[in-house]
């Protein structure tokens, strides 16, 4: 979740300087960065705070194992389609105004999922809070890259980062807590005194500031949206009605058309969301289709895993957030060793295996999962993936950045998280679907027989993974360093990448858009 930056571009658009000397900066740095550290702190929390609270929400509410993940994907979907186009409404109408604009949608949609009567209220809400979340995450950093100079961007970008990552770890957590000893309702509650405070200090402490005004791909974003969620529906009916109805091959093969139309679009117009020239360089691509992977079973593992301590468990959603934690805290305190690994042997090594060392995890609670398995015995499993997937956050920002000229490195920045949100969309979807199939709520039993599978599922998407970063990745120092540092990088002279801590997914871990990490 890391996001190379030079002074006088933009860290989400990407828009070059038109001299080496920084631009000036604008309002108050450190009041810039904790306004808008609120504000994604709430973002990156709601990624997977809910999680813990899903058996609750369930009881309470009802509803199927669907509407269970829809719950989730509501929220991602939305939040990967408008990332890029979030950014660019923020250089054309001002950062500012449509930040301000986004903590008003994220905090009016957690009031109306904190009041949800239904599962169906619930889901809209959460997508509403998507649409929020997408115009906070990009356009913080473009915030604070206007306010704070240049010589301190590098710590700002870091602080920024280890928040995000911080929310999202402690998500399963907070939601447990929340829930236990309050209500579900209340994980949504939180926010929405949080986001009244932030409105009138956004007006006070924030300066107005502009990108370069670049076309909006409006085409380009209504295509994407429609064309994942066809797809994920598809997923969704498929395990719910069979994959033989004309329902479910209708999604999918509408979801496909669109996406392929997008691909096309994205080819022709001036100024396309998903430029396709960046995937001329295999380590753009690779490292892009590995994110996507990685994902994909890390987020549907973390959404069944959740349940199964406190389904087969009979662990209080507070005590099955803290059973959660040495997978999700983990990046927080391995990423700077990553990264120090990194400088050492390079980046792509230091990913190939953080993904096997995932894989290897998963394939573990796969084996020793039980209705009456001990805790002891899961943790080594759960260590292994956090270790795995803090390995893999260190060396990648800035070997994705480095695959890029510098005037693109925001927008592929932007682009390697929305992928990496549409694969948990569809992780969420897969691992559901292979649940579904062979496992089910009855008791203890049937809930592991359908977790196993599709953990096989997850590990199987992580060893491909791997595959793609060793046998793609481009050796070389931009491969293994990153973009140039140099004298008005905000990380200062000497700085090396991969060090920090990340927005992990923790995007989860950071869940959330990738922040910029420098040690």
């Amino acid at each position: 979740m890391s996001a190379a930056h030079r002074p006088g571009s933009d860290i989400v658009t990407g828009t070059p300087s038109p001299a080496p000397v920084p631009p000036p900066t604008t309002g108050r740095p450190g009041w810039t960065l904790a306004v808008t550290g609120a504000a994604t702190f709430m973002a990156a929390l709601d990624n997977l705070v809910v999680t813990t609270a899903l058996p609750v929400i369930r009881d309470d509410l009802g509803g199927s194992l669907a509407d269970l993940g829809w719950i989730v994907n509501a929220y991602t979907l939305p939040f990967a389609c408008l990332l890029l186009l979030a950014a660019a409404l923020g250089d054309r109408y001002g950062r500012r105004r449509v930040f301000t604009v986004g903590v008003v949608v994220f905090t009016a949609a957690s009031a109306w999922a904190a009041l949800a009567g239904g599962t169906g209220s619930l889901v809209a809400a959460r997508a509403l809070q998507g649409v929020g979340a997408a115009v906070l995450l990009p356009l913080s950093l473009t915030l604070i890259s206007a306010a704070v100079p240049a010589a301190r961007r590098g710590a700002a970008f870091g602080i920024w980062g280890a928040v995000n990552g911080v929310a999202v770890a402690g998500g399963p957590l907070v939601g447990g807590v929340v829930t236990e000893h309050l209500s579900w309702q209340w994980i949504f509650w939180l926010n929405v005194p949080v986001g009244l405070l932030l409105l009138p200090l956004i007006r006070v402490g924030l300066a107005e500031s502009h990108g370069r005004r670049r076309r909006l791909d409006l085409g380009g974003a209504a295509l994407a949206g429609a064309g994942l969620f066809g797809a994920v529906l598809g997923i969704v009916r498929g395990h719910e009605h069979g994959w033989s109805t004309p329902g479910s091959w209708a999604a999918l093969a509408v979801g496909a058309a669109l996406l392929a139309a997008f691909v096309r679009c994205e080819t022709r117009v001036p100024e396309p969301m998903l430029p396709m020239r960046f995937f001329r360089s295999r380590t753009f691509s690779a490292l892009n289709g590995a994110g996507l992977l990685m994902f994909l079973g890390m987020f549907g593992s973390i959404f069944l895993l959740a349940q199964f301590f406190q389904i087969v468990q009979g662990y209080s959603p507070t005590e099955a957030g803290l059973r959660v934690l040495p997978w999700t805290a983990m990046p927080i305190v391995v990423a700077p060793l990553a990264g120090v690994l990194t400088d050492r042997v390079g980046g792509r090594p230091v990913i190939g295996g953080g993904m096997l060392l995932m894989a290897a995890g998963l394939a573990l609670f796969a084996l020793v999962a039980a209705p009456d398995a001990p805790y002891a015995a899961l943790v080594p499993a759960l260590a292994l993936c956090g270790l795995g997937m803090a390995l893999f956050f260190a060396p990648t920002g800035a070997m994705v950045m480095g695959s890029v000229p510098v005037a693109d490195q925001g927008i592929a920045s932007g682009v390697n998280n929305s992928l990496r949100e549409v694969g948990g969309a569809l992780g969420i979807a897969l691992l559901a679907s292979v649940f579904a199939a062979r496992g089910g709520y009855a008791d203890g039993r049937e809930f592991v027989d359908g977790l196993v599978p599709a953990l096989w599922l997850a590990v199987a998407a992580l060893l491909l993974a791997a595959a793609l970063v060793l046998a793609l990745v481009e050796r070389g120092p931009a491969a293994a360093e990153g973009p140039a540092v140099g004298p008005h990088h905000p990380a200062g002279p000497g700085a090396r990448p991969g060090g920090g801590i990340t927005g992990t997914g923790v995007r989860a871990a950071g869940h959330g858009p990738s922040a910029p990490t420098r040690r």
